[in-house]
C-alpha cells in the first residue's frame, strides 16, 4: 500500500479537477487527510468529480478574470483566509486559435493570466495559514515544451506574429516558470512564509490535448486521435504526478523546479528538471510582473509587499 504524508488539518486547492492530473491530485490530497477545494468550469462535470473525489467544487474559469475573482473570494470565505497549498494545474494546450472571454489569446490567459490572478488574489490566505516552521505552498505546473519557446511581453496575444498553436503554448509554460521564479524572489525579499514552486509531468495520459480540442470547437475525431496517441507515449496519470505532489508536500526549497526523473524527464520519480536558459532569465521574469498585473488589472498584495 502507498504511504501519504499525514495533511489532516491542512487546506488545499487544486486546479482544473475533472479530469487527468488535477483529479488525481486532488484524490490523493484526500487520501492523505487534507480538505480539498476542487476548481473546475463546468458545474455537473465538477460536481460529479468532487463526489467522487471526497472534495468541495469551486466553480472557476482560469479563461475568465471575472470568474478568477468569484472564485477567489469564494475560496478565501470558506478557508477562512487560511491556505495551505495551491496547485495551479489547470490548462490548456495546442488547440486552434481561441480567446478568453477578455479576448486574450487562449493558452497565454489560460495557462499563466489567471493562474497568477488567482495566485495574488489567494495570498492572504497563503500568507495566513503559513509559518517560517511549515510554510504554505504554490505549486505552478509547466511543461518540458517551455525549453523551445520564447516570450514576446509586446505581443503576448500574437496579434503581430504568425500564430503557432505549439509555439503559444510553450510561451505560455515558460510564463509559469519565469512568474514562479520572480513570486519566489519576491517572497523571499518580503519574508512571507510561503514557498513558491514550480513541477511538470513529462510525458503523462492527462486528456490535455484532446480537452484543449474540444474546448476550442476542434473536432470530435481529432480529439479521439489526439487522445489514443497520448496513451502509446505517455506514462500513467497517478505516476504524472509525482512532480507536483512532491512540490505540493516534499522536503523543497523555494523556486525549486521538478520533474520526472527519466531520460528527457518523460517518465520517472520525482527529481530536478532543467530550465532552458529563457525560463532562467531574471530580467525577463521581473519585466512580465508588471506586465501581467496591468493585464489582469489585479495589484500583486502591496500590503504584503509582493508588489514591491
Amino acid at each position: 500500500m502507498q504511504s501519504f504524508p499525514d495533511l489532516s488539518g491542512r487546506t488545499v486547492v487544486v486546479t482544473g479537477t475533472t479530469s487527468g492530473l488535477g483529479r488525481a491530485l486532488a484524490a490523493r490530497f484526500v487520501r492523505a487527510g487534507a480538505r480539498v477545494l476542487m476548481t473546475a468550469r463546468d458545474d455537473a462535470r465538477g460536481r460529479a468529480a468532487a463526489r467522487e473525489v471526497g472534495g468541495e467544487l469551486v466553480l472557476l474559469d482560469l479563461a475568465d478574470l471575472a470568474s478568477v475573482r468569484a472564485a477567489a473570494a469564494r475560496i478565501r470565505e470558506r478557508t477562512g483566509d487560511r491556505l495551505d497549498v495551491l496547485v495551479n494545474n489547470a490548462g490548456v494546450a495546442v488547440g486552434p486559435r481561441s480567446e478568453t472571454a477578455d479576448g486574450f489569446e487562449l493558452q497565454i490567459g489560460t495557462n499563466h493570466l489567471g493562474p497568477a490572478a488567482l495566485t495574488w488574489l489567494l495570498m492572504p490566505a497563503l500568507c495566513g495559514a503559513g509559518d517560517p516552521e511549515r510554510p504554505s505552498r504554490v505549486v505552478s505546473t509547466s511543461s518540458i515544451g517551455h525549453r523551445s519557446a520564447r516570450l514576446d511581453l509586446d505581443d503576448l496575444d500574437w496579434r503581430r506574429r504568425r500564430y503557432s498553436p505549439v509555439f503559444a503554448y510553450g510561451a505560455s509554460k515558460l510564463a509559469n516558470l519565469l512568474f514562479a521564479a520572480e513570486l519566489d524572489r519576491r517572497l523571499r525579499l518580503s519574508g512571507q512564509p510561503v514557498l513558491s514552486v514550480a513541477a511538470h509531468p513529462g510525458m503523462t495520459a492527462s486528456q490535455l490535448l484532446a480537452n484543449s480540442y474540444r474546448r476550442a470547437g476542434g473536432g470530435g475525431l481529432r480529439a479521439r486521435v489526439l487522445l489514443a496517441a497520448e496513451r502509446l507515449v505517455v506514462q500513467p496519470v497517478e505516476d504524472g504526478i509525482a512532480a507536483q505532489w512532491a512540490a505540493a508536500t516534499g522536503p523543497v526549497h523555494g523556486g525549486d523546479y521538478l520533474g520526472p526523473s527519466g531520460p528527457l524527464e518523460a517518465h520517472g520519480p520525482a527529481g530536478p528538471a532543467r530550465r532552458s536558459a529563457a525560463a532562467q532569465d531574471p530580467v525577463l521574469a521581473a519585466r512580465l510582473w508588471p506586465v501581467t498585473a496591468a493585464a489582469t488589472g489585479i495589484t500583486p498584495d502591496p500590503g504584503r509587499r509582493l508588489g514591491a
